[in-house]
């Protein structure tokens, strides 16, 4: 079942710069790994099932490095506070709600719904701290076909009552009973530490989960320097660390042995940029949400110069939509305000670099995902742009720039694959 060919107008990235595309060509699943893409069908393949995608975009599955799933349900409004206030007027009140299992229920029926039909085919997903609530929530993802890691969010202080862990202990043993009711459950979807930032974990709760990581081997996500006021409020609760980096880096939860995605890096300086490449981060690269909340634009040229992980993220709801697309077109945009009103030595992103940053870049915290080179796992779209009508033939080229460049506005998505199995998106 998860061996098959799909005949189409192929796009994927070989490198950050480098934009592969083969018109009319035959991209093969074997046992949901891809074979590669071939101008005529290999003879060992000619029994395979074929399905005629002709004139349509053939595209990797897409990865979203950083969205908070309880944060849905207000995507779109309360876009008039600086992050910490936003905070607190209205993620905070949102995710007080998780404590009620049916409200969750309700909430992340939608979520999970929303991921299936979207481009996304790999996610990181924040929780809430209650632990029901985040299985509840594993179980939803599982059930939309989309792979993903799902985390219990840690917090035991500067938060309020509703969303405060009693302690750091009381926080540490729900975070184990977590990992070890979910961890080889499900197929497609895994737990990941997740202290929510600095400022709300206390250092006794950071070194816990860094011991929880390593006695588990579970990745880590949280936030790393993504506002100003938020970076000056990490110096004064940890005023022995260099920098915000050096804060998880001390408990063991930036990168090394366990793989780490660490959102934003808006106000990342040398040391601490030095410190995630030596460590293997994963960078989060979520450009509508520090336009929204209005926390700045982070330094994304530097990142891939110096030949980085890096991905993207919708950052609901701190973006304002769970399209990738969405995502690739506003960090064109903010690269192009960073070259123009920061650093005119640091040029713009190219189509290129943002589509390898939602697919081959984001994947690779997933492994051999988000290509189409032989070995990868088959995440794949199929998107019918017709529905874009132009008075001359494009390039194939021409056509995935003006696809990403609308910002998803295609109406068009007709199959999307998962490790060689086909979503139902009705």
């Amino acid at each position: 079942m998860n061996s098959f060919i799909l005949k189409g107008d192929v796009c994927c990235s070989g490198a950050p710069d480098a934009l592969v595309t083969r018109d009319n060509s035959y991209l093969i699943c074997e046992n949901g790994v891809c074979a590669g893409v071939f101008d005529a069908i290999p003879p060992r393949f000619r029994d395979l099932p074929l399905t005629d995608h002709t004139g349509k975009l053939i595209l990797p599955g897409m990865t979203d490095l950083h969205l908070h799933a309880p944060q849905y349900a207000f995507r779109g409004m309360g876009m008039d506070r600086e992050l910490l206030d936003w905070l607190n007027a209205y993620a905070f009140p949102e995710e007080s709600r998780y404590g009620d299992i049916a409200y969750a229920d309700r909430a992340y029926t939608i979520f999970a719904d929303a991921i299936r039909r979207s481009a996304t085919t790999r996610a990181v997903i924040f929780g809430t701290l209650h632990r029901e609530a985040t299985a509840l929530l594993m179980e939803r993802m599982e059930a939309s076909g989309v792979v993903s890691f799902v985390g219990k969010v840690n917090m035991d202080r500067n938060a309020p009552d509703s969303l405060c862990e009693a302690s750091a202990e009381a926080s540490l043993r729900d975070t184990e009973r977590f990992l070890t009711e979910t961890t080889g459950k499900f197929r497609n979807t895994y737990p990941i530490l997740t202290p929510r930032f600095v400022p709300s974990c206390t250092d006794e709760l950071l070194q816990g989960l860094g011991a929880l990581s390593e006695r588990y081997q579970v990745p880590v996500q949280s936030h790393l320097s993504e506002n100003p006021g938020e970076v000056a409020w990490v110096r004064e609760l940890c005023p022995w660390a260099a920098h915000y980096g050096a804060v998880y880096d001390r408990f063991g939860l930036f990168g090394n042995s366990q793989k780490t995605v660490m959102a934003h890096c808006v106000y990342s300086g040398k040391e601490e940029i030095d410190l995630m490449q030596r460590n293997g981060v994963t960078i989060a690269h979520c450009p509508a949400s520090n336009a929204n909340v209005a926390s700045g634009i982070a330094p994304v040229r530097r990142y891939l110069d110096r030949g980085m992980r890096i991905g993207l993220g919708s950052d609901i709801a701190g973006g304002q939509s769970e399209s990738l697309f969405t995502a690739m077109t506003e960090a064109l945009k903010v690269s192009r305000l960073y070259w123009r009103l920061i650093d005119s030595a640091q040029k713009p992103l190219s189509v290129a670099e943002v589509f390898y940053m939602a697919t081959k870049g984001g994947g690779a915290f997933f492994g051999k995902v988000g290509s189409f080179e032989p070995g990868y796992e088959f995440d794949a779209l199929v998107i019918d742009d017709s529905t874009l009508p132009h008075p001359r033939a494009l390039t194939l080229a021409e056509r995935l720039e003006r696809a990403v460049t609308l910002g998803g506005d295609l109406r068009g998505l007709v199959a999307k694959y998962v490790r060689g199995k086909r979503l139902d998106l009705s």
